[in-house]
């Protein structure tokens, strides 16, 4: 007698209805969690169209202009001076061998572990009027007081864009180098038997092959600019970030703000598109089956120091500078270290990462193995599109969390209080709830990426095999699968862990009453000019920050490309799409 007739249960014709439920159950999971994490974005949008006060026309005849303008000035800036320092570096690094290149290579993504804001609050104190710079050309050339000399201006639009450039240049060297050393020798070997010289294979060769990473770079920097605040409330720009704060906070009006959300948002996806379109047609084939990796050239002398000197530049900027200001403030004033608030906000902080980091990671995994399951093109159709929650700067899905969430808050207390006669008071908002739903719809295209890459490397035939031996999808899953993707999923976490611990917009117009994290509590002391409470903060988030750049360094520059493009280009193509 078969195993099929001794359990009916088991017999093909109950198994394949079973499994085709079980499908479909995964199915709709996906459409779930996609639908979860494109509702602030929704409801952005829905604000945005039914204010109860509508200033649209008061906003367009006033501070519109001036935020629109210079927002688009403050990303052009960014983008350029991002691209120029990414795109130099990633030549001379990928092309050249000098004195220092091997720590080089790697310290130039050191300032991906700093917040940009930390690295305008060391900007500032470091260059400003009772800044060590400012006192010691005083005591030098004998100046009395500001009248006696000129200085630029620190607190402006041009040194925002120092700041936020040295931030985030290292998104147009990760990804220029990579496309610089993925490229065949032969090109460039050409070019040189040809009498090419230095600079012509850098304008002839080098730049046509790697334009499509530069610009996508750069798009990066530039949607990383759009959505910051962090720099641009230090220093008093006014930009279309500033003004949804200005717009809820002092005006008390959420429809101006989600309709000033909206042009943001605008914003980002044009320069989303732009940097897909970049890189439409971007393919790196090797001509032969074995093909010459790039040769490099070696410089001494004069020229091996000049390259040193330009890559060390955007590292002292963007790393040495910020975490040597802050280090001063820190050992000048221990006292920092044990103030009241640092170790309940270090604790806000992990709790609030950690959680937020598992529901990301644990939502995208459901969502991607919904989409493979699924004999349906809308869980796959819409997979892409819930990466544009990354595109959207933290105060954008503030006002299309905070809104919907608070209303809903109040209609569960009341309901609770008439039942019971308790009062339970705000579950939602009243707690870091409101924070993590932020943080998973923000970096939820982080776990997208790792979790589906994890998946694209699992051969085909070891899920079949598995589902032949009678297993279902939930036990492929835990069998296969997951034992498989622990790394990458580790990398998931990691990612989504790091952003949530930097994430400032967000945190500040989400958190409840007397909450701080490490971020709001550096925000908040600097910006009273008490940077020696502010430094403890600071290094611990940039600590966590250097566990990122850690992992990045650690892995290949191949896998480190997918795995920052998902991240930071917010994986607006289709994940596994070519580079």
């Amino acid at each position: 007698m078969t195993a099929a007739s001794q359990n009916p249960d088991r017999s093909p014709q109950t198994a394949r209805p079973r499994r085709r439920v079980l499908r479909q159950g995964w199915s709709l999971a996906a459409v779930l969690v996609a639908t979860g994490v494109l509702l602030p974005i929704l409801a952005v949008a829905w604000i945005a169209a039914n204010p109860t006060e509508n200033i649209w026309p008061h906003l367009m005849a006033t501070v519109m202009p001036r935020y629109f303008m210079t927002t688009v000035a403050l990303a052009a800036g960014t983008g350029l001076l991002a691209a120029i320092m990414g795109a130099g570096t990633a030549w001379l690094v990928a092309m050249h061998d000098f004195p220092g290149r091997r720590w080089l290579q790697w310290a130039l993504l050191m300032p991906l572990a700093v917040p940009a804001y930390v690295g305008a609050y060391a900007l500032a104190d470091f260059l400003d009027y009772s800044g060590p710079v400012q006192i010691a050309l005083r005591d030098w050339f004998g100046w009395a007081s500001a009248q006696d000399y000129w200085f630029p201006r620190i607190r402006s639009a041009p040194a925002a864009v120092v700041v936020l450039g040295a931030a985030l240049y290292p998104y147009v060297y990760l990804l220029t180098r990579v496309a610089l050393t993925e490229q065949s020798g032969s090109a460039f070997e050409v070019a040189r038997a040809l009498g090419t010289g230095r600079w012509g294979l850098f304008t002839r060769v080098g730049l046509p092959l790697a334009r499509p990473a530069i610009v996508a770079g750069a798009a990066i920097a530039m949607m990383e600019a759009v959505a910051d605040y962090g720099v641009v409330s230090y220093f008093g720009v006014q930009t279309l970030n500033t003004g949804i704060f200005t717009t809820w906070l002092e005006r008390r009006n959420a429809g101006g703000a989600a309709q000033i959300a909206c042009a943001i948002l605008a914003i980002v996806v044009l320069l989303a598109l732009a940097e897909r379109f970049a890189r439409r047609h971007a393919r790196y084939h090797q001509t032969a089956r074995q093909s010459r990796p790039v040769s490099r050239t070696r410089l001494t002398g004069a020229g091996g120091v000049m390259a040193m000197l330009a890559c060390a530049f955007p590292v002292t900027l963007g790393f040495v500078l910020p975490v040597g200001v802050i280090a001063r403030h820190a050992i000048a004033y221990p006292q920092g270290w044990i103030t009241p608030g640092l170790f309940e906000a270090t604790l806000n902080t992990l709790w609030l990462g950690a959680c937020a980091a598992l529901v990301t990671v644990g939502l995208a995994l459901v969502m991607v193995y919904g989409a493979r399951l699924s004999a349906s093109r809308l869980p796959r159709l819409l997979m892409p599109v819930t990466t544009v929650g990354y595109a959207a700067p933290g105060a954008v899905l503030a006002v299309g969390i905070l809104i919907p969430l608070a209303a809903l808050d109040h209609r569960v207390a009341d309901a609770w209080l008439a039942l019971t006669g308790h009062d339970p008071g705000l579950i939602l908002t009243g707690t870091g709830t409101a924070i993590v739903l932020a943080y998973v719809v923000r970096f939820f295209a982080i776990g997208q990426g790792a979790i589906d890459a994890a998946f694209t490397r699992v051969s085909p035939s070891l899920p079949m095999a598995a589902r032949s031996l009678g297993r279902n999808e939930g036990g492929v899953l835990r069998a296969v699968y997951l034992p498989l993707m622990r790394g990458s999923v580790g990398a998931g976490l990691l990612l989504v862990f790091v952003d949530c611990v930097k994430e400032l917009p967000a945190t500040l117009l989400l958190r409840p009453f007397n909450f701080e994290t490490l971020a709001t509590r550096t925000h908040e002391r600097a910006s009273l000019e008490d940077l020696g409470n502010a430094a403890p903060a600071a290094l611990l988030v940039m600590a966590v920050g250097l566990l990122a750049v850690a992992f990045l360094a650690r892995t290949n520059f191949g896998s480190a490309r997918d795995g920052l493009r998902k991240r930071a280009s917010r994986a607006i193509a289709e994940p596994g799409s070519p580079a």
